[in-house]
């Protein structure tokens, strides 16, 4: 009984001074995808509604971190039905063909001051091209991560013939999240 009184305090000190190992999280209610870019001129913006995300995530072990996140592009969404329309065609998303994009990230970087970059890869209809999305990380028992990233989309083919005039719609479309998580289960 005395050993066992000596070894827990030992086990616990050392439980401590262990590494913290990356916390698994899954998407959790509230979280949003949204895009934004210009059509002559006038400013539109979107949400992708049905977006799943993991992540696996620790600040000290930033190389450990995976990020996966999938995009249903049928349910991408301007809440302007002629937009919608056009967006969901062959010139644009072609959901009839490519259903989903994806968005895959290993291993994160230090920004400096609570930012960090994921250099994944974006695969939207059939292309795979590399993105970067910049975040920063709030923790808590319901930890944020809001980010950035910009697309060109005529490099995955988005917005093809009369759409490819970027003074019709600029080449760069901006990306946004605010992903709430919650540790997988």
């Amino acid at each position: 009984m005395r050993m066992f009184r000596i070894l827990i305090p030992v086990a616990l000190s050392a439980a401590v001074t262990l590494p913290a190992l990356a916390a698994d999280y899954v998407q959790a209610p509230g979280s949003s995808l949204a895009f934004a870019g210009k059509y002559q001129g006038e400013t539109f913006s979107g949400t992708f509604p049905d977006f799943r995300t993991t992540l696996r995530f620790d600040p000290a072990d930033l190389g450990a971190g995976k990020l996966a996140v999938t995009i249903p592009l049928a349910t991408a969404t301007t809440q302007n039905p002629d937009y919608d329309g056009e967006m969901r065609g062959s010139a644009f998303f072609d959901v009839s063909k490519f259903a989903n994009a994806t968005y895959t990230a290993s291993g994160f970087r230090d920004l400096g001051n609570g930012r960090y970059a994921a250099d994944g890869t974006l695969e939207l209809r059939g292309v795979r091209k590399p993105v970067t999305l910049t975040f920063t990380w709030t923790p808590g028992s319901r930890p944020l991560l809001s980010g950035r990233a910009t697309v060109p989309r005529l490099d995955f083919g988005v917005g093809g013939g009369e759409w490819a005039d970027t003074a019709m719609i600029p080449d760069e479309i901006a990306v946004s999240t605010r992903l709430h998580l919650q540790p997988a289960n």
